[in-house]
């Protein structure tokens, strides 16, 4: 049995880490593997600003310094920021799928533009990083928001009257006047809206947490990792000192909850 874990990058209890498992049910990825979410013990409270990106990434390198060590054959990162994707592919040999970078290639393959659609502004510059690495810039035929503040835990629940109908409107201007023949939801965190839309749309929409799934299960099937000519082990590994930000972030947020 191969088994994969998913980083979910906000601390969270049991019940609200049941709302991002709840992706499992947009793919089908038959026997043979299984996959175990884990959340953060620290990290910023929305991916907001370049403040919030240097916590991420530590939060995510922290949550998954030990995964190769504790038995998983991959990783999966649940964020469309790619956090900490580098440097987990930097420590582990087994492979790190993230969904911001693989997204925007299996647009390629799905068509020539493609837009973003995302639930605030502030997320732009997650998007427009990954791009730039990526040299996409050209394809991105445009990012459009619905202007609504994200939650993180709760996620699109209680707020589908509100929320798909914008997403609606914003998908077909991305399509109608931007040109875009492929969209991307913009977080993992609008997966429940993907059904949905997918059937109101005439385009593809790429459900970005359930990709890495397939990917991460496509990957240990060829036996694919990433490439240490890319990513090198460090020479003078601190993963200690990972751990000790990781445990003393998390007693600051036990303490100021």
């Amino acid at each position: 049995m191969k088994r994969v874990l998913v980083i979910v990058p906000f601390p969270m209890g049991e019940e609200d880490l049941v709302r991002r498992q709840a992706q499992m049910k947009a793919v089908d990825l038959g026997p043979g593997i299984e996959f175990h979410y884990k959340a953060v013990r620290v990290g910023p409270k929305n991916y907001s600003s370049q403040h919030d990106m240097v916590l991420a990434d530590i939060s995510i390198v922290d949550a998954g310094l030990d995964a190769e060590k504790n038995g998983f054959d991959a990783v999966c990162i649940d964020t469309m920021s790619d956090s900490g994707m580098a440097m987990l592919r930097s420590i582990l040999t087994i492979p790190v799928i993230a969904p911001g970078r693989h997204a925007m290639l299996v647009a390629q393959m799905l068509g020539d533009k493609f837009s973003i659609l995302m639930m605030w502004d502030r997320w732009k510059m997650l998007y427009t990083k990954t791009l730039g690495e990526l040299g996409m810039e050209h394809k991105c035929a445009s990012m459009r928001s619905i202007g609504v503040t994200p939650d993180n835990k709760s996620l699109l629940s209680g707020k589908e009257d509100e929320v798909f109908p914008l997403l609606l409107d914003a998908a077909r201007k991305c399509v109608e006047q931007d040109g875009a023949q492929v969209l991307i939801l913009g977080s993992t965190t609008m997966h429940e809206a993907h059904g949905w839309l997918s059937k109101q749309i005439g385009v593809p929409v790429i459900n970005p947490g359930p990709l890495t799934y397939k990917l991460a299960s496509i990957a240990l099937d060829l036996k694919l990792t990433h490439s240490k000519e890319t990513w090198p082990t460090p020479l003078a590994p601190k993963h200690e000192m990972i751990r000790a930000i990781g445990a003393a972030g998390a007693s600051y947020l036990e303490g100021h909850s």
